[in-house]
């Protein structure tokens, strides 16, 4: 369940690994992720700010390399991250206006995970839209699963 909700967050996240990456416009936010263990439809309330601390919580001191690099038609992006044994190396491609539409697409390099005895390459997209302004009591940051479930958003470590 902890992957789960770690990859729902990164999903919200990869839109937003650096200052020089646009935010996403405020309100609800739908993202479809789709990869080799199927697709997964989430939605996020938005707020100014939230895709910032994402970041923050998300990578903290655990990635050394965030590089954002601008294309003619988007954003490139290269990460590598480590949370104890687990090391994750990736790259993607950002393109959309932020404002009403983004698709990432992704390749991640995953070794040193209990029971791996070799590396694992994941391959995501992610199709997100804004449907709008975010429903009454929902929270910037607020990440809500297909079954109505909330999951708020995690904050940065100390």
């Amino acid at each position: 369940m902890r992957i789960a909700v770690a990859a729902i967050a990164l999903t919200f996240a990869l839109p937003v690994l650096a200052e020089e990456l646009p935010q996403r416009k405020p309100g609800l936010w739908e993202s479809k992720s789709i990869g080799a263990d199927g697709e997964t439809v989430a939605k996020q309330c938005v707020g100014e700010g939230t895709d910032q601390a994402a970041m923050g919580a998300i990578s903290g001191k655990a990635c050394t390399k965030n590089v954002v690099t601008k294309t003619g038609d988007g954003y490139a992006i290269e990460t590598e991250c480590a949370i104890g044994q687990i090391k994750a190396a990736g790259k993607g491609i950002i393109t959309g206006d932020f404002a009403s539409a983004l698709r990432t697409e992704t390749t991640t390099t995953l070794t040193g995970a209990p029971g791996q005895t070799s590396p694992m390459e994941r391959k995501t997209v992610i199709e997100a839209k804004r449907l709008g302004d975010c429903e009454a009591g929902q929270k910037p940051g607020d990440i809500i699963l297909p079954d109505g479930k909330v999951i708020p958003m995690p904050t940065a470590p100390n």
